[in-house]
């Protein structure tokens, strides 16, 4: 057995790759926030192909944490020399080990702002990135202002130098670049959010605008927010992956990262102080991300819900194993082509029947193991973004929408809390105790989960949207989720 270190590098089996750079010629050049798996199956990979290939060697990633539960995180990297193992799994069994380096420090925030902050100011630090969820952007989900009664934001516009948050941190940073005649820092989001640097643009200028008028109309003219889209499935680590990778590979790491074969990154090309040679390590580089984002978004995140509320409910608990249900195929494969599809701009290149049937493939890989726990969580979050867009746009176009509806339905059921066997369900999520509260009374209002306009906003006014909904409500009180779906693909194909 081998523990994770540098010094122990040599020392691991043939068949785990590890970096060929010296880690101690690598510099910091990008500050990366919310490190989990997601970063470190795509940005730091991607980094260490280009150091593997001996460049990008000033681009090293320094993480940051600033949430309670980063800590753990700290604490793993710090105990190997910010190594991490990358294993990739495939359909067939085979596993994929692979040492990664690009990330060499991490800092806990709440340890010490000040550091972090300085950090930032370093001129060496060129690029700002983040994925820090959905909810890390702080905006109302219907309205999208940014929420200025949050009390960690209120802390730090009054005290920017002990700031809590990571708009604080940052616009602190970006605020002593400019007093020190500085030039900014890239500030590139990597989340799952439609328009995700526009956003985190939004988001950061309204901090500083309430902090400083002139800080904002400068961060608004000189510091660039370029979009993205990355699409790799990360699933939460297990006991079992630890496991696995010792068992078979000999490698002790406190917390390596499991990923799908398949990646995607693809990124708009706005940088204010250069970035690394990304195209060169298989990133599209683009000048409009929009149209593959929305794609992404629309099927394969949206697809996640469509499969996961209904799959708890019918008592799958892993994608792989609701995915290789012929029903469950059917019916997200008509919600992509009949709903999603028809609200997305033209690809040009991209041959869409291919990409619908790739993500079946991709959620039915059984080595992933992604939980359905996993996709059902944080839902207040990831369906006013990934899934309500499609019900509005077709809505508008007079288009399909039973599906989606019938999606958010599945939702409103699953809030409930337990399952059609009677098993309990861990709702997790921001808003559990509000949500659980409306969908214990939708037996009695059955709008009253819809009604909710801080997430839903006006769409239970829409009569199209509202009797499609309470169609799949009712059946799937009435008659469980297996049947609502069979109900669903014989409308289709009648």
């Amino acid at each position: 057995m081998t523990r994770l270190a540098t010094a122990q590098l040599d020392r691991l089996a043939p068949e785990v790759a590890r970096p060929s750079y010296a880690r101690a010629a690598v510099s910091a050049g990008i500050v990366h926030f919310g490190v989990g798996g997601f970063h470190r199956a795509h940005q730091a990979v991607t980094l260490d192909d280009l150091m593997n290939r001996g460049q990008a060697l000033d681009w090293g990633i320094v993480g940051v944490g600033v949430m309670p539960g980063d800590r753990r995180m700290q604490q793993a990297l710090a105990s190997q020399d910010h190594l991490y193992t990358l294993v990739v799994k495939h359909p067939d069994g085979r596993r994929e080990p692979r040492v990664i380096g690009s990330i060499i420090d991490y800092r806990y925030a709440p340890d010490d702002p000040e550091a972090v902050i300085e950090l930032m100011v370093d001129p060496a630090i060129r690029i700002v990135s983040l994925t820090v969820t959905e909810g890390g952007y702080n905006f109302h989900p219907v309205t999208g202002e940014f929420d200025l009664d949050n009390p960690d934001v209120r802390h730090d516009l009054a005290e920017p130098a002990t700031s809590r948050t990571s708009f604080g941190l940052i616009t602190e940073a970006l605020a002593r670049r400019r007093q020190r005649g500085l030039a900014p820092f890239t500030v590139m989001s990597c989340d799952n959010i439609q328009g995700n640097g526009e956003v985190a643009h939004r988001m950061f200028t309204a901090f500083a605008r309430a902090r400083d008028a002139a800080l904002a109309a400068w961060v608004e003219a000189e510091v660039p927010f370029p979009n993205s889209m990355v699409d790799r499935i990360t699933p939460v680590t297990t006991a079992d992956d630890i496991e696995e990778l010792a068992s078979r590979f000999g490698v002790e790491d406190a917390w390596p990262v499991v990923c799908e074969p398949f990646t995607q990154w693809v990124l708009e090309d706005r940088f204010v102080a250069g970035r690394p040679a990304f195209e060169e390590a298989g990133v599209q580089v683009v000048e409009d991300v929009e149209p593959y984002e929305l794609m992404k978004l629309r099927l394969l995140n949206a697809s996640h819900q469509a499969l996961c509320y209904f799959g708890t409910l019918a008592g799958y608990r892993y994608a792989h194993e609701a995915s290789a249900d012929p029903l469950f195929v059917d019916f997200l494969l008509g919600y992509m082509t009949h709903e999603a599809t028809p609200t997305l701009a033209p690809l040009p290149g991209v041959d869409l029947d291919a990409y619908r049937r790739t993500l079946i493939e991709r959620f039915a890989n059984p080595e992933v193991k992604d939980t359905l726990a996993r996709l059902c969580a944080e839902s207040s979050d990831r369906i006013p973004k990934w899934l309500l867009p499609v019900i509005r746009e077709q809505l508008a176009r007079g288009g399909e929408l039973h599906r989606a509806a019938a999606v958010v339905a599945s939702w409103a059921r699953y809030a409930e809390g337990v399952d059609e066997a009677g098993e309990p369900i861990e709702v997790v999520d921001r808003l559990k105790d509000e949500l659980m509260s409306l969908a214990g009374r939708q037996h009695d209002v059955p709008t009253a989960f819809i009604d909710n306009r801080e997430l839903f906003g006006d769409l239970a006014d829409e009569e199209r949207f509202r009797e499609a909904y309470l169609w799949a409500l009712e059946r799937l009180h009435r008659d469980g989720a297996r049947a609502t779906l069979e109900a669903l693909v014989e409308r289709e194909d009648s």
